[in-house]
């Protein structure tokens, strides 16, 4: 849900006792551990950190007059919410995608499940949080990586010519036809082994009755 704070102690003043000591927590992690260059404020409804103006002029695409968002911190209806790009999300740089698997792995060493929407960490407690791993994944982001991947993924995202459109759809086919041969195979390895078994069981049965 959507705070109409327009301070992050605003927006933390506004929240329940445990969700707050809950935030306050994460954020004291996050300011001890990101790159001072990124300013913190309260954006699009929540507690978040961008690349401002000065560093970045041109701003965030989807709306130039607002700085570059990089991470954010919400109190939804029924969970919070951690926004950390692109380190858990990936993208469509290799960097990214590097930068993703470690995040998963790192994780995944801890135990903890993870669980994340699209474009978000969701949790209820701080012991829901692989802590460490996120102190690290904010640690490993600089201002002048963070911009780097993010015209990295816009540059990727260019308009297409029509022969390169014609080849990523020919891509996307020979993908999902490789897929659907995948699912044949395995649907014919189930099927079989049912029919083995069925005449294992009739042996077995043939035998009993002599």
């Amino acid at each position: 849900m959507q705070s109409k704070a327009t301070t992050v102690a605003q927006y933390l003043a506004e929240l329940p006792e445990d969700r707050r000591a809950v935030l306050s927590a994460l954020r004291e992690l996050i300011r001890a551990n990101i790159d001072p260059g990124f300013s913190e404020g309260v954006g699009y409804g929540m507690i978040g950190w961008a690349v401002p103006h000065s560093r970045y002029p041109a701003g965030y695409h989807c709306n130039p007059k607002q700085p570059l968002p990089f991470a954010g911190l919400a109190s939804q209806k029924h969970y919070l919410s951690l926004y950390l790009c692109p380190p858990s999300m990936g993208g469509p740089s290799a960097a990214a995608e590097a930068e993703a698997d470690w995040f998963r792995s790192a994780w995944a060493k801890t135990g903890k499940k993870l669980d994340m929407g699209k474009g978000c960490i969701r949790f209820r407690k701080l012991d829901d949080l692989a802590l460490d791993v996120i102190a690290e994944s904010f640690r490993r982001m600089t201002v002048d990586r963070f911009v780097a991947e993010y015209e990295a993924a816009r540059a990727a995202y260019r308009p297409k010519s029509r022969a390169e459109i014609q080849a990523m759809m020919a891509e996307r086919k020979a993908a999902a036809a490789k897929k659907v041969a995948a699912k044949k195979v395995a649907a014919k390895k189930v099927a079989a082994k049912k029919v083995a078994a069925k005449k294992v069981a009739a042996q077995k049965r043939a035998g009993s009755s002599r």
